[in-house]
């Protein structure tokens, strides 16, 4: 009982219900109000009807009385009782009158019923103008219109009163009839109503069930279904709200993901990468405590590589922090107008001291005097180029040459850092902006694996491409392209 009454509670049948309940009550009231009308109509339409051949009858009554014109009165009421279905009755108080009797048949001459609304109407008729009234007879045991004619003498008196009875018998018999009918049509009228009502529901209920059933799974984390509802009204931007909802939804699980699985390799990473300089600080601190070093040389040359291993565990971890903000999806970086001209300037100053130490020089060629401004980080830019120009002067030979070329045409700024160092073996190029990924040079086994990464992030990250060529023996260019700000 409760699942049914449940049941009751859905919008469906809430919607049927209503429109079904407006047809019922309409219809019902359409047929209450067409039948009160007709009946009106009917009964003003014979009451005026009756009241015309009254106040003939009575005239003609009066002209009988007066003149003695029997022959014509009775061709008039043989007339009118072939087409009407009247009574009449004849009232008067004057006796004399009452040897017409059996001269005009059909014709009753007095009245045989003490009803209070007959004697009422009897009595304003004579007062001298025609009464009409409708109401139950006791006498005919049904409704009828009474109508009181005065009747005059030669002299304009009145004599008696001619009283007129119809009874509404067929009337109620169409009255009937018509309601049947109003039945008929009203149940006609709820079937269509019905199956009309049942469409409409439907095609209401039908979305917000799908809508329903959708937002329950995606309450169960399934983001990945749509309503595949296309229409034109509400329900329809309610279904494209849903449906955006969903894909925001999902994109947001898919970021949660991505973070999560960020902050997994992160961990992971930081881990792996710090066990190898964590046991070598603890050994080195070890052999300090347990007294194992003993000449001061030694113990010097331990806290240099203490200090060594951990200047080299906190480089990590910032390209560690730097790569996690690079990877994040919603990191976003802050862009100004700049010079990529100037950004390479600062950074060729940073490195010429180590280039300056290691014997080799750094030669800038193109356009470079021009300012070639793109939107952008000047602190991140920086960092990229500062990587790249670390790994060129880390695997170049001393007295060779580190070369810059600028080109700033049409759109686009083209920067090449090419050195002329030991180059990168074909095998090893595709991965060389992996996370963690290191040659196998003794050069570069002090390096964290990550500079390359985190430059190839930064490059995406202004909307740039960067591409690289290498040769065995002859040396590496990397090449960024960034779009110009005119």
């Amino acid at each position: 009982m409760r699942k049914f009454l449940g049941r009751l509670n859905n919008i469906f049948f809430k919607v049927f219900g209503a429109i079904s309940g407006l047809t019922i009550f309409f219809a019902l009231l359409l047929g209450i109000v067409f039948i009160r009308l007709y009946t009106k109509s009917a009964q003003r339409t014979r009451q005026e009807q009756l009241c015309h051949v009254s106040e003939q009858l009575a005239t003609r009554l009066g002209d009988t009385i007066a003149y003695g014109d029997y022959e014509g009165t009775m061709q008039f009421l043989e007339i009118y009782n072939s087409f009407e279905t009247a009574e009449l009755w004849f009232v008067s108080e004057n006796s004399a009158i009452s040897e017409f009797e059996n001269d005009l048949p059909g014709l009753d001459m007095a009245i045989a019923t003490t009803q209070e609304e007959f004697l009422e109407v009897i009595d304003k008729t004579y007062e001298g103008t025609q009464v009409a009234n409708v109401f139950y007879s006791d006498i005919h045991m049904a409704t009828a219109i009474v109508v009181g004619t005065p009747v005059r003498g030669s002299s304009g008196t009145i004599i008696g009163v001619l009283v007129s009875i119809e009874t509404l018998e067929d009337l109620d018999g169409a009255i009937e009839g018509i309601g049947r009918m109003i039945f008929v049509s009203s149940a006609l009228a709820l079937l269509v109503s019905g199956l009309i009502a049942f469409m409409f529901a439907r095609r209401i209920t039908e979305p917000v069930r799908q809508m329903r059933l959708m937002t329950r799974d995606m309450i169960e984390g399934n983001y990945k279904l749509k309503t595949g509802i296309n229409r034109k009204d509400e329900i329809g931007e309610m279904a494209r709200s849903v449906d955006m909802l969903s894909d925001k939804l999902l994109e947001n699980e898919e970021e949660r993901k991505n973070m999560e699985q960020m902050r997994l390799d992160f961990f992971a990473n930081v881990s792996h990468e710090l066990r190898t300089p964590i046991t070598v600080v603890r050994a080195y601190a070890e052999s300090l405590v347990d007294g194992v070093v003993t000449t001061k040389e030694e113990q010097e040359e331990y806290y240099s590589r203490i200090l060594r291993e951990c200047s080299n565990m906190e480089r990590l971890v910032g390209d560690l922090l730097t790569l996690s903000k690079m990877q994040n999806p919603n990191f976003k970086i802050e862009k100004e107008l700049v010079s990529l001209t100037q950004i390479l300037e600062d950074a060729v100053g940073g490195v010429s001291a180590i280039a300056a130490e290691k014997g080799i020089s750094i030669s800038p060629s193109g356009q470079f005097d021009e300012p070639c401004m793109v939107m952008g980080d000047y602190g991140r830019l920086r960092q990229m180029f500062m990587v790249v120009f670390d790994n060129a002067l880390k695997f170049s030979h001393e007295g060779s040459t580190v070369h810059v070329d600028v080109k700033c045409s049409g759109n686009a700024v083209e920067i090449t850092i090419r050195d002329e160092g030991v180059g990168i073996a074909p095998e090893e190029l595709p991965n060389i902006f992996d996370k963690f990924y290191k040659s196998r040079l003794l050069d570069n086994e002090k390096g964290s694996g990550l500079g390359l990464a985190i430059a190839k992030y930064i490059c995406e990250k202004h909307n740039g491409t960067v591409r690289v060529e290498s040769e065995l023996g002859k040396g590496t260019a990397f090449t960024f392209v960034f779009g110009k700000t005119s």
